[in-house]
């Protein structure tokens, strides 16, 4: 991706809102990326394309690993300044509670790099931060 190397090159950080923008599956979702208190954080508006439990009306699951994904690779792609996108080795979800018909936000902390991988986890919220609706823990390959 261009847009990383560009900042690989000049040894900045990507602009993490244009490598959002530039994902054709996070435009279809509606996601957007800040930086809040030096970390980042996606946001995924409600939409009911998003709903995958017409019943409750309840975010289908896919919807949220690929969010916790999306905030997962974000993270380490801005921490470790990679050039290429990190390609997920392996990826655990917890679903906690059920995600509901509002704003979704997700976050993501790199819990140990390595030369080659990186072990990554992020959490999606809702309403308040401290009562998560799913956690993701993975290891993502670097380019080597």
């Amino acid at each position: 991706m261009e847009l990383l190397e560009r900042a690989a090159q000049a040894g900045t950080a990507p602009d993490i809102g244009a490598l959002v923008a530039a994902v054709p599956y996070c435009a279809f979702l509606g996601v957007t990326a800040r930086l809040v208190d030096g970390r980042i954080v996606l946001e995924m508006p409600f939409a009911q394309k998003l709903v995958g439990n017409p019943v409750l009306p309840a975010i289908h699951g896919g919807v949220i690993g690929s969010l916790l994904e999306t905030a997962a690779i974000v993270q380490a792609v801005r921490d470790t300044r990679s050039a290429a996108i990190p390609k997920p080795v392996d990826i655990t979800i917890d679903y906690l509670r059920t995600g509901r018909s509002v704003t979704s936000f997700a976050t993501a902390s790199l819990a140990r790099q390595g030369r080659r991988v990186v072990n990554v986890h992020a959490w999606m919220w809702q309403e308040d931060e401290a009562k998560p609706i799913a956690a993701l823990r993975g290891h993502f390959l670097l380019k080597g």
